[in-house]
């Protein structure tokens, strides 16, 4: 391990240990407990709550259900899902997002539940199945005024090191409705969540490195983070990667690391024989 991760710890969560689900229309992979896979040692990871891969086939989807108190946002990786929720009515074109989002590979859409609201996802493509990453956090606060968010990160980006995708809300818990009106987040150009959590993205070509700083300058709770890896499976097995206590995760794998601080660097190889895109999820 190197030295300036000397104190971490690390524990692998494969992919095959993962909860499994085949619908025909959803095929779908649970790191936590969810629906139907209950596993009382994986139930979440600091604020993190839920981390599913999801494949859903052409012409299908989730159909209009409620959320509370969740703070929801879907990660695509390949195709594209079409979002409506109770706040929106049915659109026709990507330029009128308050009406209508479909979001395509970069994109990542977020939604608080709060208070309570109905939305729906569906693959609307004729052909091409949709595969993105569900993750849930667990908002510091319940009650929340239900909102929601896009941001698009483009490949060339993540291909340059890790991208902040998600950062707390600039205001805090105490915000007031003003501040949770404007939705500032810690991060410029981030999408604001209400937990103590930062989501980051790379593509590491293979034979080279990205290192992801713990915290990302961005959180309340400095020490002991709680920081999960996951590398999709997107590349048919060919992508590999390596932390730095020389756990290799391959795809579809991910790991806990913990007893880490704000300010460690948490370097990740790509060591497979394709680029190797990789999440990152680091919450108190």
């Amino acid at each position: 391990m190197s030295q300036t991760l000397q104190h971490a710890k690390v524990v692998a969560r494969r992919s095959n240990e993962r909860g499994h689900a085949d619908h025909g229309w959803l095929n779908t992979y649970h790191t936590f407990s969810f629906a139907n896979y209950y596993d009382p040692q994986f139930q979440s990871f600091g604020s993190l709550r839920v981390l599913n891969e999801d494949r859903v086939a052409p012409n299908n989807g989730f159909p209009f259900h409620t959320h509370r108190n969740a703070e929801i946002f879907s990660y695509i990786i390949n195709g594209e899902l079409t979002h409506r929720d109770s706040m929106m009515g049915k659109g026709t074109s990507d330029n009128n997002k308050d009406l209508y989002y479909r979001i395509k590979r970069g994109d990542v859409q977020f939604t608080t539940g709060g208070s309570g609201i109905s939305h729906s996802e569906h693959n609307e493509h004729d052909s091409e199945p949709v595969h993105f990453l569900q993750i849930w956090a667990l908002p510091w606060k319940s009650g929340l005024t239900p909102r929601y968010h896009d941001l698009t990160v483009g490949d060339d980006k993540k291909r340059a090191g890790f991208v902040p995708i998600i950062s707390p809300l600039k205001a805090g818990k105490n915000a007031t409705v003003e501040e949770e009106r404007a939705a500032i987040p810690e991060v410029e150009g981030t999408i604001p969540i209400h937990a103590d959590l930062v989501m980051g993205a790379s593509i590491i070509a293979n034979g080279t490195s990205a290192t992801w700083m713990v915290g990302a300058g961005a959180v309340t709770s400095k020490s002991n983070r709680n920081v999960y890896v996951h590398l999709p499976m997107s590349n048919a097995g060919k992508s590999k990667v390596r932390l730095p206590d020389g756990t290799i995760l391959g795809e579809g794998d991910g790991a806990f690391v913990t007893k880490v601080n704000e300010g460690d660097a948490l370097a990740i190889e790509s060591v497979g024989i394709a680029e190797a895109e990789v999440v990152v999820l680091d919450s108190a």
